[in-house]
Order: structure tokens, then C-alpha cells, then sequence
């Protein structure tokens, strides 16, 4: 049976587990995919996958088989937003607001090219239990700056194992590699990171993917800041280092939540007080740099403003 090796490879302990190579690891992800496998089977071989650590190599092959499985659609001039789809327990969303500060800044300041922002989004997947960004954009609208793809749509069938996934109850690979996935076939993206060593992972499992990739250190783990913090990206194969202060771009904001609802994040979107307005503000500031649109953080925020 093709898939013994497979779990024998992750799941047999300290000293048989073996590193599978770039095409077996994509093989199996075919396998998990196309459901050629059980549920217990997918379930095993999950679990033992992350208690053993999967190496940068077999995410690679786990992003080429979940990549040729999406049905894409171009977005030109863009940058994909890599939000997690465990949703938010303690922090609101600030991209409802991007489409309003875009719009704003491209009447503006018409010498610098468009940047078009992409998020998806997908029923919620473990370990938390927070709002998504498609329990958002279910009860907004859409703009022109700002393109939302659901996963149901792009990749149904891995968004067909959010019922396994939450079965699980842990975190496996797909929560890893899941954020960065490229429908729209973006030139640029980032992502959010809580431990610093998956950030030189990120950068390493996803530099075909890209032109450019940064990690930030975001709230709860994602793309958007809500206090002073820290940005890596790679220059001339070395990964550097950025921090910034938001006290010296004049906020200060020191808003918390426990727990916070789905109603809690629409009525903000519904009356934003000012600071949230510039936290939103800010964070695009951050995305124009990012995307090479802006020389600096300071010229970004003066256009802005």
C-alpha cells in the first residue's frame, strides 16, 4: 500500500522517522486532496506530520500540490495579504477600512502604481475559535482596491477538510503553509509571524512564490499591527531586520478585547473612532512600502496624510 511509507516516514518514532523527499510529500497531499485516503488515515498521518516536525523541503512539496489544485485569477498590480484563517479572538479587523484610505490616496498621489490588496478567507479552521476575515466580507462591501477570494471557490478541496481539520483540533501543516497560497497570482505578499523561526521559514518555503515576501510580527500572529513591532525581509540573501514605533507617526492606541464578537468587529467598522482610522491608515503605509510603491515608511505616511 502506497500510503505505509508515508506515515511510516512521520509516524514511526525518533528513530525510524525519515524526512520525505520533495515528490513523496507532494504525492501525499495529492492523496490527502482527492480524499484517496480515510478520514483516520488523513488524520494520522496529519498529526504524526506535525508532532515530528515537517522540514522546509516537505512544505515545498506541500505548497506545489496545493498550488496546482487552485483555480486562479489573475489580479494585476498586487499584494496578498496573508491573514490566518483561525479567525481573531482580541482584535478587531482593520481592512474594511482599506478601500476607503486606497481610494483616497490613489486621488491623490496618481505617480504612484496602483496597489490592489488580496485576502482570503475560509470557514474557520482550529486551534482558535475567532472571527474570520469571511465572516467579515460576508457582511461588507466589496471595492475596487481590495479583492477577497474564498477558498470554497479557489480550493475546495481544502477547504473540504475544515471538518477533519477541526476533528483534529491541533494545528498541522495546512495552517503553516494555508496563508500565502497565491490565487491571485500577486507579485508580492506578507505575512504574520509569533515565533521568530518561521520566519526564516516562511521566506525560504515561499521565495518561488513571490517577488517579494515580508514577515511581520502582527497582531495575534498576523498581517496587521496594532502596537510597536518588527518586519523582516530578505536583502541580498540575507534576512534584515526593521522596527518601527507607532508613537512616531502619532498613535496611540491601547483599545483590548477578550473574546471579542462578530457584531463587536461589524460595529467598529460601522463607527471607527479616530484611532483605529489611523492604525488602518498606518498598516497601509506598511503594505505600500512593502510593494516597492513608496522609498520609505515616512514618505508613505505623509502621502497618506
Amino acid at each position: 500500500m502506497e500510503f505505509k511509507k508515508f506515515i511510516k516516514a512521520v509516524g514511526t518514532g525518533p528513530k525510524g522517522n525519515k524526512d520525505l523527499t520533495l515528490e513523496e510529500t507532494q504525492r501525499v497531499i495529492e492523496m490527502i486532496l482527492n480524499r484517496d485516503l480515510s478520514d483516520a488515515q488523513i488524520g494520522a498521518f496529519l498529526i504524526a506530520w506535525r508532532t515530528r516536525l515537517e522540514t522546509n523541503e516537505e512544505l515545498k512539496g506541500c505548497i506545489n500540490t496545493l498550488d496546482s489544485f487552485i483555480h486562479k485569477k489573475e489580479i494585476k498590480d498586487s499584494m496578498v495579504l496573508g491573514y490566518n484563517f483561525n479567525g481573531r479572538t482580541n482584535n478587531p479587523y482593520l481592512f474594511p477600512f482599506f478601500e476607503n484610505i486606497l481610494s483616497d490616496f490613489y486621488k491623490k498621489n496618481r505617480d504612484i502604481k496602483r496597489l490592489n490588496l488580496v485576502i482570503s478567507g475560509d470557514f474557520l479552521q482550529p486551534a482558535k475559535d475567532g472571527v474570520t476575515t469571511k465572516d467579515i466580507f460576508t457582511n461588507i462591501d466589496k471595492g475596487q482596491f481590495v479583492h477577497y477570494f474564498d477558498r470554497i471557490e479557489y480550493l475546495r478541496e481544502l477547504s473540504n477538510l475544515t471538518k477533519l481539520r477541526k476533528e483534529l483540533v491541533m494545528r498541522t501543516a495546512f495552517n503553516t503553509v494555508e496563508k500565502l497560497l497565491n490565487p491571485s497570482l500577486s507579485e508580492y505578499a506578507i505575512t504574520g509571524v509569533v515565533h521568530k523561526p518561521y520566519v526564516a521559514k516562511y521566506l525560504d518555503i515561499f521565495k518561488n512564490s513571490y517577488k517579494d515576501i515580508t514577515v511581520i510580527r502582527g497582531v495575534e500572529g498576523d498581517v496587521e499591527v496594532f502596537k510597536d513591532s518588527k518586519y523582516w525581509q530578505k536583502v541580498d540573501d540575507e534576512i534584515k531586520e526593521f522596527s518601527f514605533s507607532l508613537k512616531d507617526f502619532g498613535i496611540d492606541y491601547k483599545k483590548e478585547y477578550e473574546n471579542i464578537s462578530l457584531q463587536e468587529c461589524l460595529n467598529i467598522v460601522k463607527q471607527p473612532d479616530e484611532n483605529i482610522l489611523k492604525l488602518a491608515k498606518f498598516n497601509i503605509a506598511l503594505y505600500l512600502l512593502f510593494s516597492k510603491r513608496v522609498s520609505s515608511l515616512d514618505e508613505a505616511w505623509q502621502r497618506l496624510n
